[in-house]
């Protein structure tokens, strides 16, 4: 996921100075005008692209939606979900367009996979098993175990959370959690368990919360630093300024959206750290698999050997996953994920039901076999044949282009792109072995984009020329090749109404047929952003502070350290003294040759300044409900030496806001 679901965008935008509570804005459709989503209708190009589709996928075969509807027990048909504040964040009914023909201007394969991802409810999977569908971005499933549920993946946010399981224990009756498993580091999967329990009730009780080894580090750290860019993409590849409907977000392709409300964490009580781990559970039987640097950093699966049952957490879905996901991360081993999948055949080779942490089940030995054989083969297929062509010298871009999945494996609608895609995957493969340099002497050193975009506007004649020949071009249905001249127009001139009114009409062709939900969310929030703008508002940091308060203080240095401005730090040399008094830790940040390196030590005796205060505090600060100029001068927190100081290394800084251009120079 999301990893969002690297949607813990509220961890994003951290330290250096308070960050401002805002939020980026999220619209829902009728709210806008109507030419938001992409003015320009499908065209006769796009039309014949996605009819083709169409005749050449078996797309009348029922089977998942025969798998997506088993077992339903309940569902709400209006169901929404809001903050205390009553702002809403999950609306099913936003969707309910979907249920329609499909529209020219989707993709017919992402059209059927989303009518999948809309089918919720609660639904009973096997004896004692039980999955909430379509309340987040992922699924929230129950065991049933001897005194209560055991819980498998809280969803994202407070809210979500809360409100699933009080529709489960409506349906099912009142029991209490007796455990919780996160399944791995992404906060779909953890972010929403304080709906599902209180830190009071785990403590009085002692609930296990179970999970893979260095849950903790990475469900904290994985967004502080590099986080504010990645919020900022995943504006694109999420959707959420597009309003819901056939020219506008359809899905992800993984479920339907991350859920933006209030994220928490509980620390986990009991880690996996080997795979064949055994436990007993309220009474249940599991046995843990450990998959570390698969899906996520931090991932486990489980099987339930009473019932032949396996959890395949997001190792395996009804997609192709991303080994690089368009938000940014760092690129998954392939290698590495497909091993992990083929560990799961040879140790449970007579499982009977397949349930994972997105999408629906699988019954039946020989279905679920052959499920996990076509995913494990996928992921080796991209890796093994991106370093082929790549050992003959093909470069990241020709290898994409070029790269085609075997008929018996794309002839499976749960290895097709809805999410990651062959084309994004195999580029992510080539980086993973060799970087960003394809070894062509021209792409070491090429010019920045607005400078390099003035050079070829000018190279075609003018801008009036190269509009001439992109609409020629774009009447042709060449859409890869007019947002590659119009976009260097765009960035020599972004003014040029005509370039960016193009632009957008061109990216509104391309997300119409893409099978992938966040390349569709990509391309149409392109477009978006050249006619709308981009965002003026960053993220409400508060919303995570029942997470980010358990994130290593390390991560937070580290942040602290890649915000600072070189520039103005040129030529000052500084010590600071970082006391937590509650903490019983000191951290010592030394500022010199522009570069800003912390120590875990001992106060330094000759720091310019020394900073005492408590964790709570701090972390206020970083969040925005503690200006940093009014605590600097308040009596909250102690100052050995000079505030002067304190605030003039303060404002060497930067404070990212995440609301930077993309689409636009």
């Amino acid at each position: 996921m999301p990893p969002l679901i690297t949607i813990a965008i509220g961890v994003a935008v951290v330290l250096g100075a308070c960050a401002e509570k805002k939020q980026a804005p999220t619209y829902e459709g009728g709210d806008l005008p109507p030419d938001v989503a992409g003015n320009t209708s499908p065209s006769a190009t796009t039309a014949a692209l996605n009819a083709a589709v169409a005749e050449n996928l078996p797309l009348s075969d029922q089977q998942d939606f025969e798998d997506a509807k088993r077992g339903l027990i309940a569902s709400d048909p209006e169901l929404r979900v809001s903050t205390a504040e009553g702002t809403q964040i999950w609306n099913m009914p936003g969707y309910d367009f979907i249920n329609g023909d499909v529209p020219v201007s989707v993709n017919p394969s992402l059209w059927r996979q989303e009518r999948l991802n809309d089918i919720h409810g609660l639904f009973e999977v096997t004896n004692g098993v039980y999955q909430l569908r379509g309340y987040d971005l992922a699924n929230m499933s129950l065991i049933e175990g001897k005194t209560g549920w055991i819980v498998v993946d809280p969803l994202t946010a407070k809210e979500t959370g809360a409100k699933a399981m009080a529709f489960a224990r409506e349906q099912l009756g009142e029991r209490p959690v007796s455990a919780v498993i996160y399944t791995h580091s992404h906060v779909d999967h953890f972010g929403g368990v304080l709906g599902v329990i209180s830190p009071e009730e785990v403590e009085e009780r002692s609930v296990p919360i179970i999970a893979p080894e260095f849950f903790l580090e990475e469900a904290t750290s994985e967004n502080v630093i590099a986080g504010v860019a990645m919020a900022r993409r995943s504006l694109f590849m999420f959707g959420p300024r597009l309003p819901r409907g056939e020219r506008g977000h359809v899905g992800s392709g993984l479920g339907k959206e991350p859920a933006y409300g209030t994220f928490g964490l509980l620390p986990p009580s009991k880690i996996v750290t080997k795979t064949g781990t055994e436990m007993t559970i309220d009474g249940v039987n599991f046995i843990f698999q450990n998959a570390p640097g698969s899906e996520a950093p931090a991932e486990l699966t489980f099987y339930l050997p009473d019932s032949k049952t396996f959890c395949g957490a997001e190792v395996v879905s009804h997609t192709m996953h991303n080994l690089y996901t368009l938000r940014g991360a760092k690129v998954r081993d392939a290698v590495k994920w497909s091993g992990y999948i083929d560990e799961v055949i040879e140790m449970f080779p007579d499982v009977e039901v397949y349930f994972g942490s997105h999408h629906w089940p699988i019954w039946g030995n020989d279905r679920v076999i052959d499920f996990l054989e076509k995913q494990r083969d996928t992921y080796k297929y991209i890796n093994d044949q991106t370093l082929r062509l790549a050992l003959h010298g093909a470069t990241p871009r020709e290898i994409a282009e070029e790269l085609e999945l075997p008929e018996s494996l794309k002839a499976s609608f749960a290895n097709r792109g809805y999410y990651g895609t062959l084309k994004h995957n195999a580029k992510a493969v080539y980086q993973r072995y060799f970087g960003w340099y394809d070894g062509n002497p021209a792409n070491l050193d090429p010019l920045p984009p607005a400078e390099a975009g003035a050079k070829y506007v000018e190279l075609a004649g003018g801008a009036a020329n190269l509009l001439e020949k992109a609409q020629a071009a774009y009447d042709k249905g060449e859409y890869r090749w007019v947002a590659e001249v119009v976009n260097h127009l765009v960035f020599a001139d972004p003014n040029n109404q005509d370039a960016r009114d193009l632009l957008a009409q061109t990216y509104d062709q391309l997300g119409y047929q893409a099978e992938s939900g966040p390349w569709r969310d990509v391309y149409l929030t392109g477009a978006f952003e050249l006619r709308h703008g981009g965002p003026t508002e960053g993220i409400d940091l508060a919303a995570s502070m029942d997470m980010i308060k358990y994130a290593p203080l390390e991560s937070f240095l580290t942040a602290m350290a890649s915000r600072l401005n070189a520039p103005k730090a040129k030529g000052k040399d500084m010590i600071v003294n970082l006391i937590f008094t509650d903490l019983g830790e000191t951290y010592v940040l030394e500022l010199k040759n522009s570069v800003l390196r912390h120590y875990k030590r001992d106060p330094h005796p000759d720091a310019n300044v020394s900073m005492k205060i408590t964790h709570e505090l701090y972390l206020k600060m970083l969040t925005g409900q503690a200006g940093l100029k009014d605590t600097l001068f308040s009596d909250d927190l102690d100052i050995d030496g000079s505030r002067l100081d304190l605030v003039s290394f303060f404002r060497l800084i930067d404070k990212p806001t995440g609301t930077f251009n993309i689409v636009t120079p």
